[in-house]
């Protein structure tokens, strides 16, 4: 964790950044839903020779929804103030797995509830737009049901004992408030990938969800993308078994550095099903289009999990340019935007502290 408290103008950007990173996974997140599954082929032939140019109307006609890769992640935001909370007031670490995965498991009781039980009344379990099935992932579903909660002194390289097969998109989609906690690359890549095994055991999966946190890391710092993608890199080097990702991130980089952006070229990436590919095509589409706007739309229209595509790339590009620099007229129709900026700040500002 980084010392001391910031000034007021440290904070004041760190804030923006933050709120940036979730609100601009929410909007690539509302931008893809409604299109996830979708070919491109059948979203030109829907939508014009370029696609969804906005966002679209989802399968009961209502625009803006969000699906469950921003339900978890905001239910990883509540637990990691939870945690930063009680380190601060008790000097001891160490909770932060314990807590994310009981925030999953709230998560999981939205998913199979129909709004708050009579006893809740605060946190995200309270709030009735969150009881919402939007196409969760199984092996989210099927992981917390087994209720693993990772040691944090376990090594990472091998799989993990809960769907040791699956390196599904579900961890890195969730994964990027570990980097906004103002740690250290190698804190944040070791404690996402760690917590990403509460579902998800092949090592890809979870690597790919500490490369994300590990670049949000120094996204929010003020680097670029591609110098964090290069320490995300370093960082994916000191362990067994990272060279799926590694590849996954080095394609990303080197496709986006020929230029001219286009669909075929990211489906060249992959579907964005499983982890690594999900975080190359993000990467590649925040990298290679010309302004945020036309990045998220790169990164939802293709034939592949268009929703956690543009989650991701909006992760990315929310913590490099703040919640300002995201397209206004899309955040407006978003849906819960003033509960997630509420939940960003009170972060933040926990964050904050020393």
């Amino acid at each position: 964790m980084w010392s001391g408290r910031l000034s007021w103008e440290a904070e004041a950007a760190y804030r923006a950044r933050v709120r940036g990173c979730l609100l601009g996974g929410a909007v690539g997140d509302a931008l893809g839903y409604p299109v996830e599954f979708h070919s491109l082929g059948r979203l030109r032939a829907e939508h014009g020779p370029r696609g969804v140019t906005g966002l679209v109307p989802d399968g009961q006609n209502a625009v803006g929804r969000v699906s469950d890769d921003t339900q978890m992640t905001l239910f990883t935001v509540e637990a990691l103030t939870q945690a930063h909370a009680r380190e601060r007031r008790k000097g001891i670490g160490g909770a932060a797995p314990q807590l994310v995965r009981a925030a999953y498991g709230r998560w999981l009781d939205t998913q199979t509830r129909t709004g708050p039980a009579a006893d809740v009344h605060s946190g995200l379990a309270a709030q009735p737009w969150l009881y919402a099935r939007r196409a969760p992932g199984n092996a989210c579903l099927s992981g917390l049901q087994q209720n693993h909660v990772p040691d944090p002194s376990s090594a990472l390289g091998r799989p993990g004992p809960v769907n040791p097969n699956s390196k599904g998109c579900g961890t890195v989609m969730r994964s990027a408030p570990f980097g906004l906690t103002r740690t250290t690359g190698t804190r944040a890549f070791t404690l996402a990938a760690q917590c990403a095994q509460t579902t998800h055991g092949h090592p890809t999966g979870y690597y790919a969800a500490g490369a994300l946190a590990a670049m949000i890391v120094h996204l929010i710092a003020g680097e670029s993308l591609e110098s964090a993608a290069l320490r995300a890199l370093r960082l994916l080097a000191r362990h067994p078994g990272h060279d799926e990702t590694t590849t996954a991130l080095h394609r990303a980089l080197d496709l986006a550095a020929e230029g001219d952006p286009t669909p075929e070229k990211l489906e060249g990436l992959g579907a964005g099903w499983t982890a690594e590919e999900a975080l190359a095509i993000a990467v590649y589409s925040a990298l290679a289009a010309p302004s945020v706007a036309e990045a998220l739309l790169l990164s939802v229209n293709h034939s592949g999990d268009s929703d956690s595509t543009g989650a991701i790339c909006g992760n990315l590009l929310g913590a490099r340019h703040g919640d300002h620099g995201l397209p206004q007229e899309w955040l407006a129709l978003t849906e819960a935007r003033a509960e997630i900026t509420v939940l960003a700040d009170d972060f933040a500002s926990e964050c904050a502290r020393s």
